[in-house]
């Protein structure tokens, strides 16, 4: 009997309520472990994960039985409730409520899994053109009447 092939990659991004930079250097690595034991819980094979002090990024390998909207909304719920009680409590951390999904080509894991992992550097040597391109609409504007 022939089993289904199944091949899901997906690139996922979120940020920090307010694009605070509140991943610091001390929660950092407990927050990714964190996040990466919840999608493997979930049957995701975890490929990446990185980030910013404002965001983080995801690469994982969904099973057919896990909607990316299921695994987003499962993990960022259990690493900010992880944060407030366990890595900082008293203080309030939060994500945005938005996220970044983004498929991703077999052909292409090796290339996006290596982006994922070089987050720091590419922020490093980017983040004035980063900033112009992330910042809003409005911020913008100020920006251009001051």
């Amino acid at each position: 009997m022939r089993r289904d092939k199944l091949a899901l990659y997906v690139h996922l991004v979120w940020a920090t309520w307010d694009r605070l930079p509140n991943i610091t250097a001390e929660i950092e690595r407990r927050l990714h472990r964190n996040i990466e034991s919840l999608a493997q819980e979930m049957g995701c094979t975890v490929l990446a994960i990185n980030g910013m002090p404002d965001h983080v990024h995801l690469f994982v390998k969904l099973p057919p039985t896990v909607s990316v909207a299921r695994l987003v909304k499962q993990v960022k719920g259990v690493s900010s409730h992880f944060v407030n009680q366990t890595l900082q409590p008293g203080f309030l951390f939060r994500w945005q409520g938005r996220y970044g999904a983004f498929s991703v080509s077999r052909w292409d894991v090796d290339r996006i899994a290596g982006y994922v992992r070089r987050q720091k550097e590419h922020h490093g040597a980017a983040a004035e053109l980063l900033s112009e391109l992330e910042e809003t609409d409005e911020e913008a504007t100020i920006r251009e009447q001051a």
